[in-house]
């Protein structure tokens, strides 16, 4: 994190990827002024769209926000950052998380058990990983979930030309946000989130992880993922759109204690009590008053106003801001 006030990197964040999106989607980036573009893991894979645009691009930072960890092994996702790495020279950024156990157990078929202590373990195996493609020193990672110790020769990938690509984490709570602390290099901050939770709450507990990892703040970054209301066409749809979405999230139980810093505790056992009736969006949405919209979105009346206003909102709190709502084609970011 920047602590000179420095504005953070406007990043294009790409939810649902194919060829056509991403190719599109990374000449914004070039053309337009953007920093970078991070690709979610959905219905394909951000991997292979990341190679497609490192490709199309020669200045842009290119990471996953996010792809899952535990359906795949910490080897294979280190084969494909150090590919990416490589392809992109060196303007990788790996973004990991850990999903939630319906879709980790459900969908893949992997093991979801402590996902923090998994995650920070699976870290550790990445990082090993690449100290031995490195040749810095054999491959020996013996944690508590995963156990690399065998690396023949001929299947070792070749050393790159400058550092590894950094590891940045999704997080909503303290304890992830410890924990990323502890053994990444940044975090995926979600849009569930407000200045205040990130000062009060999410600031000591970096602080904490860093601590234990004998690190200094400038050492660990924050990427954030923010809503947007932009009235450039239909005000009040474009607002019911996103009051659906956050309410969508509110009603999540694990987001509560960010309501409740503010008072809000009651619009969220509203919402989880919406939900497990049955309610339908649009009467979840109903139950968000404007106040509490207005403090987790970035509103303005056109995109390049939002892009401003969000650049101005994160100054010297982020390093990466990027919007949750797909920027349009046309867009460039204001100087």
């Amino acid at each position: 994190m920047s602590a000179d006030g420095t504005a953070p990197a406007i990043d294009l964040y790409l939810y649902r990827n194919d060829a056509g999106s991403t190719r599109t989607r990374i000449r914004q980036v070039e053309q337009g002024g953007f920093d970078g573009l991070f690709v979610g893991e959905t219905s394909s894979d951000p991997y292979l769209s990341l190679t497609l645009a490192a490709a199309d691009s020669d200045r842009a930072t290119l990471g996953t926000s996010i792809a899952l960890a535990f359906p795949r092994s910490p080897m294979t996702t280190a084969v494909a950052a150090w590919d990416l790495q490589r392809a992109s020279g060196g303007r990788f950024v790996l973004g990991l998380g850990s999903q939630v156990r319906k879709h980790v157990e459900r969908r893949f078929s992997a093991p979801f058990e402590r996902p923090a202590a998994r995650l920070a373990d699976y870290v550790r195996a990445v990082k090993a990983s690449w100290s031995a493609f490195s040749g810095e020193r054999p491959l020996e990672h013996h944690g508590e979930f995963y156990t690399l110790d065998f690396l023949p020769e001929m299947v070792r990938p070749a050393p790159l030309d400058g550092p590894p690509p950094p590891i940045y984490l999704a997080a909503v709570g303290a304890t992830m946000f410890r924990n990323a602390a502890t053994v990444a290099d940044g975090a995926l901050v979600h849009p569930m989130h407000t200045l205040d939770y990130l000062r009060e709450v999410i600031e000591p507990a970096i602080a904490g992880g860093l601590e234990r990892a004998g690190r200094e703040r400038p050492d660990f970054a924050l990427s954030i993922t923010t809503l947007a209301i932009v009235a450039e066409s239909d005000t009040e749809a474009e607002r019911d759109a996103v009051r659906a979405q956050f309410a969508f999230y509110a009603s999540t139980p694990a987001y509560r204690p960010i309501l409740e810093l503010h008072g809000w505790g009651g619009t969220g056992d509203r919402l989880h009590e919406l939900v497990r009736a049955g309610s339908p969006p649009r009467d979840l949405g109903a139950a968000v008053p404007d106040e509490v919209l207005d403090a987790f979105c970035v509103v303005a009346d056109t995109w390049p106003a939002a892009i401003t206003a969000a650049r101005e909102k994160y100054r010297g709190v982020a390093d990466r801001v990027m919007f949750q709502a797909p920027v349009p084609p046309d867009i460039t970011v204001p100087r």
